[in-house]
């Protein structure tokens, strides 16, 4: 919007002439601009819809000059809605008309999906792009295979303008179906496939027989990892920004192996996802994204490692218990879900004046009763049998959950609220502060509070004769003022049951409140099926700056040089019953740092073939192992796991430089509590002929007892590099017990 001073500039020669020209550029000032959303297209052709947003302007500006003048975007691909200069009483006519959805004023951000890429300081600009970004020519032509509910071709997030052929490699194919033909492949959506063998009848009947994604979910997770980008995408004016993947020119394949709803054992099988894994080793991707928790025993995903192909894989949304993580075979990359630093503060203005701040996805829509002052009621758990009986209709209904996990009960307790006939909802729940579709109250008054603020609410409707509240809009708020990366509550934590050896999950992610594209438009969903894909995206971008590092080596890469403290130097927290300063189990090496991760410095690599030496026996259940078999800690992970040490054990790590060629490191421990650990050598010197080195830790227990898991790290460090892996270690006695958390 061009400022005050700038309008006074262009018309200075007229305001000599005519004392009208300023009463114009008066009334131009107090114009701002304003985002009108109108849902869905109901034109087909992005012309047609042009001049639909031309005649709804009509209805509040005169002439077809003043619409010219006023307009400054209209979105016509996606959804339907446009950007226009209007003044505040325009913006009400304009909101008032019964096809207009909502009008709200454009907010200014410095963000992009919308916001975690800037956080993960992957920055998009034209003018000063990240050097990761830029040196990685934004992932372009590495192909990433998207294992999930399909994908939905026509979002601009899959647009291919200005890509080149599609890579001469690829042996991929476009599998046409029900609603897809050939030419909804593209030079960015370069391949399709859909497998239904063995599902359900029900979950096909709900969805397209083909690669088209009825559910949403594979499309959010494809525009997470490589969606182009567009500008002043938003979920109705929150969150505002351009959306993109992390690696915004890679090359998508979409490979729909889940059905339906996308929930439940009967959504999809083992076999579908061996069927695409197998299919994608064929078709030449370079990484494989699954926001997918199967049952799947992770051979696929070996054979792909064996291929050269990177397989990123979700922790799961079961936490913040212990033992749950999944997907944790020691080949893949498993990622937890982290917050970025965006809220979504929301204002209740009691009667008493005091003012008392949650979190919502409130926007004003269609048919929102709007914020006005309403009167509040007790629900209590907000069950169908706590409301039974009460009368709420017309009010603000407060709910309590005290059980968990509240997000689960806060869809249920909207659905009884409403049915009784109430017109708001104050939800009370400890402190979580995730917010996704779940918690959209499709333009009902909603807030999420915690209890601490619920009950300053009772206090008051205690106190006073008729209690009442307001609920304002939601606001974004993104920067310094929301502390970031925190895990999320949900997100699966560790150990791993499978891998007891293994450290699980492997990195954290931003996976809460990610805004990417869902059909036409866009949406805000959490879990670790969000963080997935930012990993996947940064591995495209490696990928294309190092196209002959392995699997292990571009694991290791992003392990080793992950953040364990936030933007203010202080540690990660994880959230959870209570919340606590995260450890290896709640995020593995720490929350992902892209730009540190392009030049490690020194790699923990794996030949492929080394698996099998120390897993050979995984997929046979019913056959004898081999006894002589090496105890899975000492295969070169970026990280140490001891489940059961009971006497000195000495584990051997290897490195590659793959930094300067003349280079020193130097070895700083941080010793699991309850335990002795020495290095050998304790100082690394690379050269031009030396750029392997092996070294020893020696683990000792300090004390003789039944203990559960302690933790420390080994960081080798020069001037320019820090290289730093996890140690988990539980001292035992007894094998048929020890605690795990």
């Amino acid at each position: 919007m061009e400022s005050h001073s700038s309008y006074r500039r262009r018309f200075a020669p007229l305001l000599l002439l005519c004392f009208c020209t300023l009463l114009i550029q008066v009334h131009a000032s107090r114009k701002k601009l304003y985002i009108a959303y109108l849902g869905e297209r109901k034109h087909g052709h992005p012309d047609d819809v042009v001049a639909s947003h031309h005649d709804t302007l009509s209805s509040v500006l005169e002439s077809k000059h003043d619409i010219l003048d006023s307009i400054v975007y209209s979105y016509k691909h996606g959804f339907s809605g446009f950007a226009a200069m209007l003044t505040k009483e325009q913006a009400q006519q304009l909101a008032d008309l019964p096809e207009v959805i909502s009008v709200q004023p454009s907010r200014r951000y410095q963000t992009t999906t919308t916001r975690s890429w800037d956080f993960l300081g992957l920055n998009l600009n034209d003018k000063v792009p990240s050097e990761l970004l830029h040196r990685s020519r934004y992932g372009e032509d590495t192909i990433i295979g998207i294992i999930d509910t399909g994908i939905w071709p026509e979002s601009r997030s899959f647009s291919d303008d200005g890509y080149g052929p599609v890579p001469s490699r690829w042996k991929g194919v476009c599998q046409v179906g029900v609603g897809w033909d050939r030419n909804n492949c593209s030079r960015k959506i370069i391949g399709a496939r859909f497998y239904h063998a063995g599902v359900a009848e029900e979950e096909l009947k709900s969805d397209y027989l083909s690669a088209r994604d009825a559910n949403g979910h594979g499309t959010h997770t494809a525009s997470t990892a490589a969606g182009s980008a567009v500008e002043a995408a938003s979920f109705h004016g929150l969150a505002a920004g351009t959306a993109r993947g992390g690696a915004p020119r890679a090359r998508i394949a979409v490979y729909k192996s889940v059905w339906g709803s996308g929930r439940g054992a009967g959504a999809g099988n083992t076999a579908t996802v061996l069927a695409a894994m197998d299919d994608a080793i064929h078709d030449g991707v370079d990484v494989l994204s699954l926001s997918l928790v199967v049952e799947e025993n992770s051979f696929g995903a070996l054979h792909a490692v064996h291929k050269g192909i990177t397989v990123v894989y979700a922790a799961g949304n079961a936490g913040p218990m212990p033992q749950v993580v999944r997907n944790t075979a020691p080949w893949v990359i498993t990622v937890a879900a982290s917050k970025i630093d965006r809220s979504f503060p929301t204002v209740i203005k009691l009667g008493n004046k005091q003012q008392i701040v949650g979190q919502s996805l409130y926007y004003e829509g269609k048919n929102s009763t709007g914020s006005t002052v309403r009167l509040l009621a007790y629900g209590d758990l907000c069950t169908a049998d706590a409301l039974n009986g009460t009368d709420v209709k017309g009010q603000i209904v407060l709910c309590v959950a005290l059980q968990v996990p509240p997000l689960v009960l806060f869809p249920i307790a909207l659905k009884n609220v409403l049915d009784a006939g109430a017109s708001g909802l104050i939800f009370a729940q400890y402190s979580m502060d995730v917010l996704d579709a779940e918690a959209d109250c499709k333009g009902i008054p909603c807030v999420l509070v915690d209890f601490d603020m619920a009950n300053r609410i009772g206090n008051y409707m205690g106190d006073a004769s008729s209690p009442v509240a307001k609920i304002e809009p939601a606001r974004s708020i993104t920067g310094e003022e929301a502390v970031a990366p925190i895990v999320a509550a949900f997100s699966s934590r560790g150990p791993s049951i499978d891998y007891p050896e293994v450290i699980k999950p492997d990195i954290a992610a931003p996976g809460a409140s990610i805004l990417a594209a869902k059909g036409d438009s866009y949406a805000l969903l959490s879990g670790t099926s969000m963080a997935t894909p930012h990993v996947a995206g940064v591995v495209a971008l490696l990928k294309s700056l190092h196209p002959n590092w392995s699997p292990a080596a571009i694991k290791s890469a992003i392990m080793t040089t992950a953040s364990i403290t936030d933007a203010r130097s202080m540690p990660i927290l994880a959230q959870g019953l209570p919340r606590k300063i995260a450890d290896p189990f709640d995020y593995g090496g720490g929350n992902i740092n892209p730009n540190k991760a392009a030049e490690p410095g020194l790699i923990y690599n794996i030949d492929s073939s080394d698996y099998d030496k120390f897993f050979g026996c995984t997929f046979k259940k019913f056959v004898q192992c081999n006894a002589t078999m090496l105890p899975g800690y000492h295969l070169n992970l970026p990280s140490i796991a001891i489940p059961d040490l009971r006497r000195p054990i000495t584990v051997s790590r290897t490195v590659t430089n793959v930094g300067e060629v003349d280079a020193v490191y130097h070895a700083a421990t941080e010793s699991p509590a309850g335990t002795k650990m020495d290095v050998e050598p304790s100082v690394l010197v690379f050269n031009a002929t030396n750029k392997v080195i092996t070294f020893q830790v020696r683990l000792s227990p300090l004390w003789r007892l039944q203990g559960d898991y302690t933790f420390g790290s080994l960081t080798w460090h020069n001037d320019q590099k820090t290289i730093r892996i996890p140690i988990a270690v539980r001292m035992t006695i007894h094998d048929f017990y020890a605690d795990v958390a």
